[in-house]
This record gives structure tokens, C-alpha cells and sequence, in this order.
């Protein structure tokens, strides 16, 4: 009886340790909540990508992280976005009407969707596509953050 006892405990520590030292070297991951306001269609979707650097960034998945789309049902939508790493991040939105997952454009290059990037920086003619670094932010814990819908080029 003694042995048996000595041996279970033995078994429960054992695999004790084993979980903890999983637990130990797991890294932290981090929930990114994503606030789109100012939607003006009631149909579609909106489509959402987080990039990890400037490589493509706002108009190229090149970069791209994690990426998902939410169905139109009203003037805001939010999307959680779990397991990231901590870093430094960026996101583009697309208010995607057709259902083609990227921005559409006409023949010079102005936008023919609705369109959104965090920190909500100027898009114009004058400034251009914004880059990586007027839109990145660092997250290190969870966080949510609200991008405004644009649908069209600012002054």
C-alpha cells in the first residue's frame, strides 16, 4: 500500500513538472480588438489585415500577420484577433462591396471602397498611401483600438 502511494505521488509530480515547464516556455500571446466606425453600406463586408512590418503595407498581404473579414450589420463592426505576439503592428481595412478581399481602384489609382488604416492618418493626393510608420502602434498587452471609415481621399 505504502509503495503504491509513494509511486502515485511520484507519477502526479512528475507530470506536474512537465506541465509547468511547458508552461514556462510557452510565450504570451495577445488579443487585438479592432474597432471599425463610420461603415456607410449595409452590405458586403469588411475586411481587416494586421501587418508585422512595412513590407506591402497598406495595399500587399506581403507583411500580413492575420487577416480575417466581418458581414456589414451597421455603422460599426469589431473583430478580435487572438494569439498574436508582442510587437509592433499595423492594420488596413477594406469595406470590400464586392466581395474581391482587397481595395479597389480606378484608373488612377483613387480608391473606389471604402477604406480604413489604425491611427487613422491623412490619405490624400498630396501625402500619398500612408506608410507603415505613421500607422504602426506597439502592443504589448490586449488591446482594442477604432480605425474611421474613409471614403475618400482627405483635403
Amino acid at each position: 500500500m505504502f509503495k503504491k502511494t509513494v509511486l502515485f505521488s511520484l507519477f502526479l509530480l512528475s507530470n506536474l513538472a512537465v506541465f509547468n515547464l511547458a508552461t514556462a516556455n510557452s510565450k504570451p500571446t495577445i488579443k487585438l480588438t479592432v474597432v471599425v466606425d463610420g461603415i456607410r453600406n449595409q452590405k458586403g463586408q469588411i475586411c481587416l489585415r494586421i501587418h508585422g512590418d512595412e513590407r506591402g503595407f497598406p495595399l500587399s498581404d506581403t507583411s500580413e500577420v492575420k487577416s480575417g473579414c466581418v458581414k456589414i450589420q451597421g455603422s460599426s463592426v469589431k473583430k478580435e484577433f487572438s494569439g498574436l505576439k508582442p510587437g509592433t503592428y499595423a492594420v488596413a481595412v477594406v469595406d470590400d462591396q464586392n466581395g474581391d478581399y482587397k481595395l479597389n481602384r480606378d484608373f488612377l489609382g483613387m480608391p473606389q471602397e471604402g477604406f480604413g488604416i489604425s491611427k487613422n492618418p491623412t490619405v490624400s493626393m498630396l501625402k500619398g498611401v500612408p506608410k507603415f510608420q505613421d500607422a504602426s502602434f506597439s502592443l504589448k498587452k490586449d488591446t482594442t483600438i477604432r480605425i474611421n471609415m474613409k471614403y475618400s481621399l482627405d483635403p
